[in-house]
């Protein structure tokens, strides 16, 4: 064999000499038949979206994924390398509506669905013959020819199929519970998404401790009792002046000048705009807590509040424990404090306390009274939570233990709804407003001012945190009511943790750390996306829940189908055209399971009644997940030859899906085959920007690898 002579070493025309050679001799061809009938060793490619155009990172991971694959072949292994495109989802969605200038609320309105859809088809392809190009021209041997699709028909039929089956086994199932939610893209999150590589992000936001006034009663009267201050909770100094006992005069519901000197509990938040949904505050059965008399900081009424004796320090200086409370102007910085009394959480259950912003009352359960919560803590705060059962998990928890009611006030665009004052229409993020600009206040900052206002605010200062995000919109999230379909991932918990101890990582301590300790702390899979293009659920309901069928193939809904024509639901059956064990793709192409034309399709319960789709999709990532199966159209076809394509010897792509598509692939082969969906990993690191961020086609900070390889030639950029 004989090769031309490049004296200037040329390594873009090498590249080009190189590459016009593999293509004339069909070298990639050739290495895969004439290996046909060898040992298979089986490799997973994870599906790119073409919707964007393909960065320099994705050169790395595909260099790693290329130089194995090439390896096993001149071992004489029969290494099939499938192609695939993830078509489904927000990446796409968000795409297209930033083209069309809408947003999703203009959706069934100014366009329809199908419209809409269509459109979505059309975008998510559009950058494909870049991404074949690349791969051509790096020197990456993929078959792109015959790759899958996640939004074809016979691609989802095997998705539900696996819902199906997951279905029987008691693994799918719907519940009413505190979700992530993204009111920038207007859906729900899984865990896993939430916990992709840059959705937390440090932030500064306006925090409040706020005071939450007792309703005095039989049984809280003993906090209104009058008392000698007690002991330094922390040594001498707390509860004595001049080391000597100071006595105070009784607590009368009038103080000097006719002030009001109530007993408030304070509770801390870093979301003041929940606390217009404020039913409950949760304190710690076994903590201390202190009752203190002093002055309110911003208004200098004297009050009586009660916190956590271990979080004293944060609030009250103790040298201002010495001043006597005659010496105190209104606006000093020095303002004295007198420990009045301790008490055990236990003590406070039960105590109501009037609502702090009574725009609206709950209309279930018996609200605004302490509860006992085991997450309670003395870590920061003031030892009392205040409880918003609509926007947290543990809230929503511990009010429904408790019978405590709840308040929606917000919706799901992240406004406060109608009856909410002066705060009604206000995005509780500005960023949730297309129209703020960078000036515009916060509305916390205003609920915080109208709290000074009516003396219910103790203090307020700007707090850094760590917040999540949205992990395609980039803006905050909130924790929401949503009524889902889950996937009870907990269920198999321990068998994924001992699958994953089999899996060969590298590096290692990806497995055992990030990854394994993902599945340590496992919860269940919220499957539910209120969305438009994507996997639609296939499970129809009747209208009081009674009944209910998860659709596990196109012939199984056909049939359903037949029977609600002739129940008189439908005049014909969508599916007539489809023929069952004709697999072809003119035959497939005959029925788009997608919306709206399968929300069109009702269908009748044993009973009799009318039964409809659920309408949401199902998670992206699941789509992914199951690509090893519906990839081959398992178990529809393929059923025999199952081994030669399952599960993988290797797969590789960056380290930020290790939550992502290795924790998909990971849970549906473990709770549908009792097995890993691959043997061998790698976890590749990212390449990152001059800032030290990843870099990200949707970022825009990512190196343009056609340029580089055209004056570099693609060894330089593999290697």
């Amino acid at each position: 064999m004989k090769f031309p002579e490049h004296k200037n070493f040329d390594l873009s025309q090498i590249n080009k000499d190189i590459l016009a050679r593999w293509e004339k001799n069909k070298t990639f061809e050739q290495s895969l038949t004439t290996r046909e009938g060898k040992t298979s060793y089986v490799f997973y490619e994870g599906p790119p979206s073409a919707n964007g155009m393909p960065g320099i990172h994705h050169v790395m991971a595909r260099s790693i994924k290329d130089i194995f694959c090439r390896y096993k072949t001149m071992k004489g292994f029969h290494v099939k390398r499938k192609a695939g495109w993830d078509t489904h989802g927000l990446p796409v969605e968000l795409g297209v509506e930033k083209a069309l200038g809408i947003t999703k609320e203009d959706i069934g309105k100014t366009i329809t669905v199908a419209e809409y859809n269509e459109a979505c088809r059309k975008d998510v392809m559009k950058f494909t013959n870049y991404w074949e190009d690349i791969t051509k021209q790096m020197g990456f041997w993929l078959d792109m020819n015959d790759p899958y699709i996640t939004y074809e028909s016979s691609f989802i039929e095997t998705l539900w199929w696996l819902l199906k089956e997951m279905y029987k086994k008691g693994l799918l199932y719907k519940g009413y519970t505190i979700q992530p939610y993204s009111p920038a893209a207007g859906t729900g999150l899984s865990s896993h998404e939430l916990n992709l590589p840059g959705c937390y992000k440090d932030v500064k936001d306006t925090t409040a401790i706020v005071q939450f006034k007792i309703i005095r009663n039989e049984k809280s009267e003993f906090l209104f009792e009058p008392q000698t201050p007690s002991p330094s909770p922390k040594g001498e100094g707390w509860g004595e002046v001049n080391n000597k006992p100071q006595t105070l005069p009784p607590l009368p519901l009038e103080g000097a000048g006719g002030r009001s000197t109530d007993v408030s509990f304070i509770a801390w938040t870093t979301t003041p705009w929940t606390l217009l949904s404020n039913t409950a505050l949760a304190m710690g059965a076994k903590i201390s807590y202190v009752k203190i008399r002093t002055f309110n900081p911003y208004s200098g009424e004297p009050t009586t509040v009660i916190m956590a004796k271990d979080l004293m320090p944060n609030l009250f200086n103790e040298k201002n424990n010495e001043i006597s409370f005659e010496e105190y102007t209104v606006g000093s910085k020095k303002i004295p404090f007198k420990v009045l009394d301790e008490y055990k959480g236990s003590d406070f259950e039960g105590i109501r306390y009037e609502q702090l912003l009574p725009y609206q009352q709950p209309t279930d359960g018996d609200a605004f009274r302490v509860l006992m919560g085991d997450f309670v803590t003395t870590e920061d705060g003031t030892g009392i939570v205040h409880i918003a059962p609509s926007f947290g998990a543990d809230d929503f928890r511990v009010a429904k233990q408790n019978g405590v009611g709840s308040l929606t006030l917000v919706d799901r665009q992240g406004k406060f709804v109608d009856g909410t004052g002066e705060f009604s229409g206000k995005y509780v993020k500005k960023a949730f407003d297309v129209k703020s600009s960078e000036g515009d206040e916060e509305v916390d900052v205003e609920i915080v001012v109208k709290l000074k206002k009516e003396n219910k605010l103790f203090k307020a200062e700007k707090h850094e945190h760590s917040y999540p995000h949205c992990w395609r919109t980039d803006k905050p999230i909130l924790y929401y009511p949503l009524d889902s379909w889950f996937i009870k991932t907990t269920a198999m918990k321990d068998k994924m943790i001992a699958l994953n101890k089999t899996i060969n990582w590298q590096p290692q301590s990806t497995g055992t750390g990030r990854f394994g300790q993902w599945l340590e702390n496992l919860v269940d899979w919220n499957l539910s996306r209120s969305r438009y293009w994507g996997t639609p659920l296939p499970i129809w309901r009747s209208e009081d829940g009674s009944e209910e069928i998860c659709i596990g193939s196109f012939a199984e809904l056909k049939s359903e189908a037949e029977k609600s024509v002739k129940a008189g639901f439908m005049k014909e059956n969508p599916l007539k055209n489809f023929a069952e064990n004709d697999f072809s793709k003119a035959n497939y192409n005959s029925f788009d399971p997608h919306r709206p034309h399968v929300d069109e399709i009702i269908l009748v319960s044993p009973s009799g009644k009318k039964m409809v789709r659920e309408l949401d999709l199902i998670d992206v990532w699941f789509d992914s997940g199951a690509m090893p199966y519906a990839q081959m159209h398992y178990p529809f076809e393929h059923s025999k030859d199952f081994k030669d394509f399952y599960p993988a010897d290797f797969i590789a792509e960056g380290v930020d899906q290790t939550r992502g598509w290795f924790f998909t692939l990971h849970a549906i082969a473990a709770m549908m085959f009792d097995s890993v969906a691959f043997k061998n990993i790698i976890s590749n690191g990212l390449v990152l920007d001059k800032n030290g961020n990843k870099m990200s086609k949707r970022l825009g900070n990512a190196v343009d690898p056609f340029a580089t390889i055209e004056k570099y030639g693609s060894d330089p950029l593999r290697w």
